[in-house]
């Protein structure tokens, strides 16, 4: 329902809004009043102003704003520094000003009748001496409900609760009128019930407790708001806090995660692996669902692509886990489990792919055009933070399934001795507004999304930003995650694009679950700095540069970028223009030995934990710290701690490492020579202190088929064989290539996909034994995952360094005496990136009874070749190494 406001009001100028930046003050960007001019604040609980002859009536109350001087606590100059401005109002009658930092209690009257300020319409007029209206404007009230409702941060239990045959429901909703409960006895089924809720103006927090509502039961709000530049609106909503949906999140769940029937047999004694006692400790697996057994054969048809899945022990893709388990990695990182809005779960369809022979370019249609309807999607869209996805579940109408099943299947990832993390986006709303997959909007407008001056939601995240450094924002970001880590023993988090979120909610989640759950917890996530919270433009961000201290990670695109070449988002011109470190470059073109070298120093202190103190010395002779290494306009080295920093050369979006290095090698390379490149990249990123990080499927020479953003593109280009028969290249153009080129001519990736490039299984089944054996190597020895910097300094040294160095081979040398738990007195690792065997002459390493790592000297051992010719003379500290080759080598004790 909705009742319209005068067509007058419901068109913005598009100029500048007033902000409001505590319970009685605003700020207006770009304004300047004429003499005589007066800015005027007239309300109508009803919705009804109306502007006429140039005056507004329909106002149930006016007040007049007094221009103000009163100084900007440090906090609230920080937040509001991007409106560059200074021009200050403030209500009439206003008590003295709270201590600093007070939020100001809502008990008193003039709390009170600020309160009512915000609640109904409310614009605010320029009018002239005669009371004629110049200009006129919504503001932004977001800073004003914090402060007037600061109490409702502490609420311990919005959402539902569960006492006996009690359920009581929670709502904050400080700007709506009138809020009911629509109670129903099952997802489909009918209204039960509906109740009014009570409000409490101190936190603005309606509630009820309804007798006759039990688990199991579906409920909706009903919440009555006005909302600018529509009108007062009756939206029927599912709640923020649901911890379970109905199919396509119709209606939220009632329910006490504790309840043994939400539980699997053995889930209370299921227990997170004791893997992990530093974050350096953790390797990574990031991993979709879907993909996981989508196309496992070996999984039951009606678990494949489910939660269930990871239930199966025998199934080939929980076999090729275990092994990698036993191999050394520790944790599985889950692409978002959480309600997503983009996949149906009634109704999803799965359309075949075209086969090969219909062209490149017919696979790609198919796929867009079965976009919209398919059951795959990364999902980076949320809908519902808390509250499992039901298109993995074997019955989405079910919420106790969804519950279930995901709960199943940590379980048999635990049974595997993995660790299950999870994958979380607080950055945006899949929509917002009063658009029907909105939620957050639809209870309070205006308050969860970040705004830009003229009132705009921000996109600069891809979607509908939200506004986590506002209290209710941030707390729902808190509480969800702690629910997650309690309710379904997550042991860690990856934030996407967590620099869009403030450093003080993320310490704030770090604390709390030490401190509720009696554990650590690590969280990591994408620290980048743009958009419009950029450089602190609007608080200290959770980004790569203002982390320093705090121990979370950031995924580091310094080590990323020396190895693959150019930067993420290059398309395939500039990919091919930017060959990485893992691609040899020829010793005539001295621009590309030149860049070949400056990717060694970048690589080296990432192999040094990105540490801004670490000392080195660079190509060019110079000797600097890890923070005095140039990196674009920024500091190379920017960790304080290792396990603030992320290693990784492939994750789930941009193109996979197989597919760049189809773009970047020469088109004549081998097929085992990629394969051996492959696995340079990944030797780096094992062999590097910090949290050793991996792409699903990278070990199995994973391809998209040069699709450098599958996010949409369904199971065919997301597909992973867990069989090692076929990798995915040349399945088809990606749906998001360039149609054609200039004149008709191909897209440019055709020719790309049609070079001999695709590997056979003895290949792809060589590259997983190959990466597995860096897994034992890793796991081998602490050395190589110190936690502490300054055992880093002290025992990692780099060999052939300088001017004078060997272009392509990094030597790092690590020193494990006085170190009990070190296994090794020394190891050395030669990572030789070149197409031809590489020699050097380490006199420091001289007089040491050198031998390969015992994983690399084993019968068994993947690389035959690092264990039948690499060799390192022990009188002259000669070494010998063969092309395209990761070779460790230890001094045993």
């Amino acid at each position: 329902m909705i009742t319209p406001i005068s067509p007058a009001f419901a068109k913005p100028d598009g100029l500048p809004q007033p902000v409001w930046i505590d319970a009685r003050r605003l700020l207006w960007p770009g304004l300047t009043l004429h003499p005589g001019e007066v800015v005027r604040l007239h309300r109508s609980a009803a919705g009804v102003l109306t502007l006429t002859d140039g005056r507004i009536t329909g106002a149930d109350r006016s007040l007049t704003l007094s221009p103000s001087t009163e100084p900007l606590s440090t906090e609230i100059a920080d937040q509001t520094r991007y409106l560059q401005t200074d021009v200050q109002f403030a209500l009439p009658d206003a008590p003295p000003p709270a201590a600093a930092g007070s939020a100001g209690t809502a008990s008193t009257p003039d709390m009170a009748d600020a309160q009512a300020l915000h609640r109904g319409q409310v614009v605010l007029a320029v009018e002239d001496a005669q009371g004629r209206v110049r200009r006129w404007s919504a503001a932004q009230s977001a800073r004003a409900l914090d402060a007037l409702y600061a109490a409702a941060e502490s609420e311990p239990a919005l959402g539902v609760s569960l006492s006996g045959e009690r359920a009581s429901f929670k709502l904050w909703a400080p700007t709506a009128d009138r809020v009911e409960l629509c109670a129903y006895p099952g997802p489909d089924a009918p209204a039960s019930a509906r109740l009014p809720l009570a409000r409490d103006d101190r936190t603005g927090i309606w509630s009820a407790t309804a007798p006759g509502v039990r688990p199991g039961d579906s409920y909706r709000y009903l919440v009555e708001v006005f909302v600018p530049g529509l009108g007062r609106v009756r939206n029927l909503v599912t709640d923020p806090y649901a911890v379970s949906l109905s199919a396509d999140s119709a209606r939220s769940y009632v329910a006490d995660l504790d309840e043994p029937r939400l539980k699997p047999a053995g889930w209370d004694a299921s227990r997170i692996p004791d893997r992990v006692r530093t974050p350096t400790d953790m390797v990574v697996y990031e991993l979709h669902v879907r993909d996981f057994s989508r196309d496992d054969t070996s999984v039951p048809a009606a678990m494949r692509g489910k939660y269930l899945a990871f239930t199966q022990q025998r199934s080939q893709g929980m076999r090729h886990l275990r092994e990698l388990s036993r191999a050394g990695l520790t944790d599985v990182h889950l692409l978002p489990i959480f309600d997503i809005a983009s996949v149906p779960e009634r109704a999803c369809q799965a359309p075949p792919m075209p086969p090969r022979s219909a062209g490149p370019e017919a696979v790609a249609r198919a796929a867009r055009e079965g976009a919209a309807r398919d059951c795959f999607n990364w999902g980076y869209d949320p809908f519902h933070y808390t509250a499992p996805e039901g298109s993995y579940a074997s019955d989405a109408n079910d919420g106790a399934v969804r519950v279930r099943e995901l709960r199943s299947m940590v379980m048999g990832l635990h049974a595997a001795g993995l660790r299950v993390g999870m994958d979380v986006v607080y950055n945006h709303t899949s929509t917002s507004g009063q658009a029907a997959q909105s939620v957050l909007d639809r209870i309070v407008p205006g308050y969860y999304q970040r705004l830009g001056a003229t009132g705009q939601v921000e996109t600069s995240t891809c979607c509908d930003n939200t506004a986590t450094e506002h209290r209710m924002m941030g707390k729902l970001l808190v509480d969800s995650v702690v629910t997650w880590a309690r309710a379904y023993k997550i042991a860690s988090f990856r934030f996407d694009l967590m620099g869009h979120q403030p450093r003080a909610v993320m310490e704030q989640l770090q604390a709390r679950l030490k401190r509720e759950l009696g554990r650590e917890v690590q969280l990591i996530g994408e620290g980048w700095n743009f958009g419009e919270v950029a450089d602190g433009r609007r608080f200290v961000q959770a980004s790569q540069l203002s982390l320093n201290g705090t121990g979370i990670g950031t995924f580091s695109d310094r080590g990323r970028d020396a190895v693959r070449g150019g930067a993420a988002g290059d398309g395939p011109a500039e990919a091919v223009r930017h060959p990485g470190f893992i691609v040899p470059a020829d010793p005539a073109d001295a621009a590309r030995r030149e860049e070949l070298l400056r990717q060694s120093d970048l690589l080296k202190l990432a192999m040094a934990g990105t540490l801004r103190d670490y000392p080195l010395e660079t190509a060019d002779g110079r000797r600097v710290t890890g923070e005095q290494l140039p990196y674009g306009g920024q500091p190379g080295g920017y960790a304080s701690v290792p396990a603030e920093v992320v290693n990784y050369v492939e994750n789930h979006d941009n193109m996979t490492l197989f597919d760049a290095l189809v773009l970047k090698l020469p088109a004549t390379t081998r097929v085992e020579d990629r394969a051996r490149t492959q696995i340079v990249a990944l030797g780096l990123n094992a062999l590097s202190q910090g949290i050793a990080y991996f792409h699903a499927g990278g070990e199995l020479l994973r391809s998209k088929s040069l699709d450098g953003n599958s996010y949409d593109s369904g199971d065919g280009f997301n597909r992973l064989d867990w069989s090692m028969t076929d990798n995915g290249f040349g399945i088809g153009l990606p749906p998001t290539a360039q149609r054609s080129g200039p004149q008709g001519e191909a897209p440019p990736l055709l020719p790309y996909l049609a070079l001999p490039a695709k590997p056979d299984p003895a290949t792809i089944a060589w590259t997983s034994r190959a990466f597995m054996d860096l897994l034992r190597v890793r796991a081998s020895t602490p050395l190589l995952r110190l936690a502490d910097p300054a055992e880093i300094r002290r025992r990692l040294v780099f060999h052939n360094t300088g001017p004078g160095q060997q272009a392509g081979v990094i030597v790092g040398r690590l020193d494990g005496r006085g170190r009990a738990d070190a296994v090794f007195d020394r190891l050395l690792y030669v990572i030789n990136a070149g197409a031809a065997p590489a020699t050097l002459t380490l006199p420091e390493e001289a007089g040491f009874a050198w031998r390969l790592h015992p994983v690399q000297r084993a019968a068994g051992a993947a690389d035959q070749r690092v264990r039948q010719s690499s060799t390192l003379d022990r009188a002259s500290g000669r070494v010998q190494v063969p092309a395209r080759s990761v070779t460790v080598f230890v001094v045993a004790r």
